[in-house]
């Protein structure tokens, strides 16, 4: 058994399952270091210039990204049991957290503060769903919702960046009105500005589609930083990012008055972070433990972005999940364990405490042309937008809404309605399940829907029908009205109706009474009612309620064809 596989395949026991560093660290192989340590160093070059953007989104200095960035990959190197994975900021939870900043109408010292606040309180709630063991939280946002969430943000994202491309200022409501007023500014212009930041646009979506892979957000940087110096930007009239200083904030916690007197904007903006960024960390480490044989503990991720979160709220960082980008870079450049992401934190540190002082030449159309391909290609998920339009309608229409949610009503919002919209289909989709007619295909046992099988024999005075959803609050009453529907529409009266049970996973106590009543009112027209195909939990609760004594222990079947077979003609009886 190589290495590899031995880290992969056993079960860490004891301190090392709180702090997986320890049983990785233990098995560790020399060969791996040298991809680890390349990964690192590739991933640190992706993600301090992205940081730096990743702040501005946010709302408070460039800075406070790097300290998000240097948080983010250490604390998960040690919590994580992803090997590939890389956490850091990531544009769409840098654009929730710069929503919430507007809503607050604050800014400087205050901005700052009500970043990391929503960051540790993100944090704070990730390590709660993590001991409470409630991923189930993330089926808030389904995945329609997330596309157009994430898509009109990006849109509100590039909107809020393109003054900085024209050297110009705008306001407004929302990305509509801040639209159509930078439309209008247009004629203030600054010439310069404007020549840097298309030649900056230029530069990095001409990278990203040429066939040399080198970071372009790095070669931006750097570029526009010697642009600066060399061509003294400072006496123009092209904005720069400003003072960046050396070094870390002190680590602090967000005083209690302000939390309580902000939480308004704080919970909703946590809430929003903890679903997108526990959709990204479940998706993102089950796809690279499926790549690379190995298994992940997805608690254990909710730990370690908990951490992460923690740390970054404490050093005053924004929030950070999982980077698919990064990830996947990590993953290419060889990483084989969490000591890439350990050796990209590093570097990161190292740039605070030697290099930051020199971001402040940096011109901010440089940075906005960054931010704009990040969001742009990172966000807008067109080929995912087509794909819903071609092959799930509402699915698509959906994503459209929350595009027009963000949009109109601001990405926190945007939030907030997208979590409303996917709890209401999801109640839609389970108040009005599917309920097919069964009808027999001939010369068979086998009984489908009719609609799609119209073939299929049905009987006089018999129904099949088959209820495709759990039987609980939201759908019971769909049973009753779908079975008097079928019965005012039959040309003779029922009298014997099958209910197959194949599709439903689980019954509550609505559903049983509901079941119940609906054999009262058979009862009434004189029709019998069989069940076919029952689960044994589903039976065991009809069971304590006593609704199978009310219908016979003998009317519950096997099957459907069991349950007819007294009302059909075959001679072969049960073998065709």
């Amino acid at each position: 058994m190589s290495p590899d596989v031995e880290v992969a395949t056993e079960e860490p026991t004891g301190l090392a399952r709180v702090l997986p560093i320890l049983d990785w660290g233990r098995r560790y192989d020399r060969s791996w270091l040298r991809g680890d340590l390349v990964a690192g160093l590739a991933v640190a070059a992706l993600v301090v210039p992205k940081s730096l953007g990743y702040a501005g989104i946010a709302g408070v200095p460039i800075q406070h990204g790097l300290y998000a960035a240097a948080a983010g990959t250490i604390l998960y190197a040690l919590f994580g049991t992803a090997r590939q994975i890389s956490t850091g900021p990531s544009s769409a939870l840098a654009a929730v957290a710069g929503s919430a900043v507007v809503l607050a109408g604050v800014s400087g010292d205050d901005a700052v503060q009500l970043v990391a606040a929503i960051t540790l309180v993100t944090g704070l709630a990730f390590l709660v769903l993590a001991i409470f063991k409630m991923g189930w939280i993330s089926l808030f946002l389904s995945k329609a919702v997330i596309t157009g969430f994430l898509f009109g943000a990006a849109i509100e994202v590039v909107v809020g960046e393109l003054p900085k491309i024209t050297g110009t200022s705008i306001d407004g409501a929302n990305a509509w009105r801040k639209f159509g007023n930078w439309i209008v500014g247009l004629g203030d212009t600054d010439g310069a500005t404007l020549l840097v930041g298309l030649i900056s646009l230029a530069v990095i979506v001409g990278i990203r589609f040429s066939p040399i892979k080198v970071p372009g957000a790095l070669v931006l940087v750097i570029g526009g930083l010697a642009a600066s110096v060399a061509l003294d930007f400072q006496d123009s009239s092209i904005a720069l990012v400003g003072d960046v200083p050396r070094g870390f904030a002190a680590p602090s916690l967000p005083s209690f008055d302000f939390v309580v007197s902000n939480f308004s904007t704080i919970g909703p903006a946590a809430l929003g972070l903890l679903l997108i960024g526990f959709s990204q960390t479940a998706g993102d480490a089950r796809a690279f433990a499926s790549k690379h044989g190995y298994r992940i503990d997805i608690d254990q991720e909710s730990v370690a972005q908990g951490m992460a979160n923690v740390g970054s709220g404490v050093l005053q960082g924004i929030p950070v999940s999982t980077s698919l980008s990064a990830s996947s870079l990590n993953d290419q450049s060889g990483a084989k364990t969490p000591l890439a992401s350990l050796t990209t934190g590093v570097l990161i540190v190292l740039t605070l405490l030697v290099l930051a002082p020199v971001f402040s030449e940096l011109p901010k159309a440089v940075l906005a042309a960054l931010i704009i391909d990040a969001v742009v290609f990172g966000m807008m998920d067109v080929k995912e937008m087509r794909r819903l339009r071609r092959v799930a309608r509402v699915d698509f229409w959906i994503a459209i809404a929350a595009i027009l949610a963000v949009l109109t009503a601001g990405v926190l919002a945007g939030v907030i309605i997208g979590v409303v919209l996917s709890l209401g289909w999801l109640v839609y989709i389970n108040a009005t399940p599917e309920m097919p007619v069964l009808g027999r295909q001939p010369d068979s046992q086998v009984f489908r829907s009719i609609e799609r099988y119209p073939d299929g024999e049905t009987y006089r005075g018999l129904l099949v029908i088959r209820f495709d959803a759990g039987l609980f609050f939201a759908s019971s009453d769909a049973l009753e009205d779908r079975l008097r529907e079928l019965a005012q529409e039959a040309e003779t009266p029922y009298d014997t109706i099958v209910v197959s049970f194949e599709g439903i996973d689980f019954v509550d106590s609505q559903g049983s009474a509901k079941l119940a009543e609906i054999l009262e009112l058979a009862d009434t027209y004189g029709a019998q009612i069989r069940l076919a195909r029952v689960k044994p939990p589903v039976l065991e609760l009809l069971r304590l309620d006593g609704v199978i004594d009310k219908l016979g222990e003998d009317q519950v079947y096997g099957n459907v064809y069991a349950a007819v077979r007294d009302r059909i003609t075959d001679p072969a009886d049960g073998t065709g």
